[in-house]
This record gives C-alpha cells, sequence and structure tokens, in this order.
C-alpha cells in the first residue's frame, strides 16, 4: 500500500511538472503572434504609434451683440475657440486680432434670435465665421487655414 501511494505520488509530481513547463513554454511564445512569420518575430523592432499633431487652438476674448428681434432686442454673450491648421495660421490670426474680432463682430450682429437657437443655426453660424476668417488679411497674404470654430460659451438673454 505504501508502495503504491509513493507510485501515485510520484505520479502526479511528473504531471505536474509537465503542465508547468508546458505553461511556461506556451507564455514565452505566445509573446510573439502565432500567425506572424518567424523572420519578422526575431530582432524586430516594435512598430512606433503614428505621430499625431497637436491641435492647434486660438482663444479669443468673449463678444457681445446686441440682436435685434421683431418684439424685442437681445443680447448674445458667446465665446469663441479657433482650431488653425498650423502655426502659421495661429500667427496670422493673433497679428490681425482687431480685423478678426470685427468680422466676428459683423457676422454675429447680423443673426437673427430664431435661428442661432437652434443646433442647425449655431452650425450655420459656425461655418460663417469659418468662411469670413478664412479670407485673406491682406492681398499678398493667403487667408488662414481655420479648421473649426468651436462655442466655448453661447448665452442669448
Amino acid at each position: 500500500m505504501l508502495r503504491l501511494l509513493k507510485f501515485i505520488l510520484l505520479l502526479i509530481v511528473i504531471i505536474g511538472a509537465s503542465v508547468g513547463g508546458t505553461m511556461l513554454f506556451l507564455n514565452r511564445t505566445s509573446v510573439t503572434s502565432p500567425a506572424a512569420p518567424a523572420a519578422q518575430t526575431t530582432n524586430a523592432a516594435p512598430a512606433a504609434p503614428p505621430v499625431v499633431p497637436a491641435p492647434i487652438f486660438a482663444e479669443l476674448e468673449p463678444f457681445t451683440v446686441t440682436l435685434y428681434g421683431e418684439t424685442r432686442n437681445r443680447i448674445l454673450y458667446t465665446a469663441i475657440t479657433l482650431r488653425l491648421a498650423d502655426d502659421a495660421s495661429r500667427k496670422q490670426i493673433q497679428d490681425y486680432m482687431p480685423e478678426v474680432r470685427d468680422r466676428i463682430l459683423k457676422v454675429l450682429s447680423a443673426q437673427e434670435l430664431a435661428r442661432i437657437q437652434t443646433p442647425d443655426g449655431r452650425q450655420a453660424l459656425s461655418t460663417a465665421i469659418k468662411t469670413e476668417l478664412s479670407r485673406p488679411f491682406a492681398a499678398q497674404l493667403p487667408g488662414p487655414q481655420v479648421s473649426d470654430v468651436l462655442f466655448t460659451a453661447f448665452v442669448v438673454q
């Protein structure tokens, strides 16, 4: 009986060692993709993630304009941040800031109250500002590349 117990214990140790060795082997080989060819897995440096350029924003001082309605006038207070395509566009926006603000004020003050209170109206306003700012500020310069107009505050009173 003692001999049988020793044999079963030895068998359990051998089976445990074999399972442990198999697990160790599988863990080491599962680091590389099983579908990848062997030539690619040996000494291949991991591919660097693609470099995504940081967004370029130009935050503008808030705007306050009077919107004229049929029954009464309202005040529009909005803060705008521009998303620009490159640093040259940001520099141009900063250099021509008085004209930038003037163009935006003209677009804002021409809006109809009922229209800008809808999501479609705000999108149209964003597009109108983007179009207006993309025009050149000087004859010899191209216009700044405005990717998006973001409203960070939008209050109608």
